[in-house]
């Protein structure tokens, strides 16, 4: 079985730089016949409206004839057009779609699990030498905000949403047996995928990239296959038990070229199991 693995496409803030008649799911579809690959891992961020997050997942999947299996971002919680106001009725929704591996570890093959979740930032990568929890949980930095901030409200704080998606990844992870497993989340899940600190302004954001009690699930179970998103940048990282990769897509204002299927080519990732 081949895999890709892809994160961050963030379509709609992307368009701009297709060509005249061209979308995303068309150059995606091609690309992944063209790299025989039989399951993608969509790692999140699809776009920043939970419902075009779903349509392009249907399209894709109906043109590629490819299956995905799908964990959302924190941008595909956002509801910008549709007036939802609570995330959990998002997240919820989202659980119920066939593609979802929230609450939901897949078996594909005698050899291989695959694992899920959003995952959420527990502030644990930020310099807590310089900020206080408090200052975090305000997703305030001088004149920005976090956007999350605006479109985001579980009706709970950031930290204990983490403590809930780890204790749900726990109870799949222990439902797969012996199996190896992919685990897969949007939040970066390991040190070498957020900014070194210091750093003037990743002091603060770091808060907001991953989690670090998340790292503790590397210690307990047999993780072959780490893939994550959020970070906007494009990394394999590989310790003695586990590779890690990010292959985010990202904004076009971080592309190496103008062109978004070079770009979807250069970041799509494959690994043959």
């Amino acid at each position: 079985m081949r895999i890709g693995i892809l994160s961050d496409v963030h379509i709609d803030g992307n368009e701009k730089a297709l060509p005249e008649g061209q979308n995303y799911e068309q150059l995606l579809s091609r690309l992944l016949k063209r790299q025989r690959v039989d399951q993608l891992l969509l790692a999140g961020d699809i776009s920043s409206d939970y419902r075009v997050s779903q349509e392009f997942l249907d399209r894709l999947q109906h043109e590629s004839g490819i299956p995905v299996l799908f964990v959302p971002g924190n941008h595909d919680f956002w509801s910008k057009k549709n007036g939802v106001t609570q995330t959990k009725d998002i997240y919820d929704f989202f659980q119920r779609q066939p593609e979802s591996l929230i609450a939901r570890p897949r078996l594909l093959n005698d050899e291989w699990a695959v694992v899920g979740s959003p995952g959420w930032y527990d502030y644990g990568y930020g310099n807590h030498d310089r900020y206080s929890l408090k200052k975090f949980a305000e997703k305030k930095y001088r004149f920005a905000s976090w956007n999350d901030r605006h479109y985001i409200d579980w009706g709970m704080s950031d930290r204990e949403v983490s403590r809930r998606m780890l204790r749900q990844l726990e109870r799949d992870l222990s439902q797969v047996g012996d199996r190896k497993v992919i685990l897969m989340t949007h939040v970066a899940t390991h040190p070498e995928f957020v900014v070194p600190l210091p750093h003037k302004i990743y002091d603060y954001v770091n808060a907001f990239l991953g989690s670090a009690s998340y790292e503790a699930l590397y210690e307990k179970y047999p993780i072959a296959l780490s893939v994550m998103g959020h970070v906007h940048f494009r990394k394999t990282y590989r310790t003695k038990e586990t590779t890690f990769v990010s292959a985010c897509l990202g904004n076009k204002k971080h592309w190496r070229s103008t062109d978004p299927a070079d770009e979807l080519a250069q970041t799509l990732v494959t690994m043959d199991l």
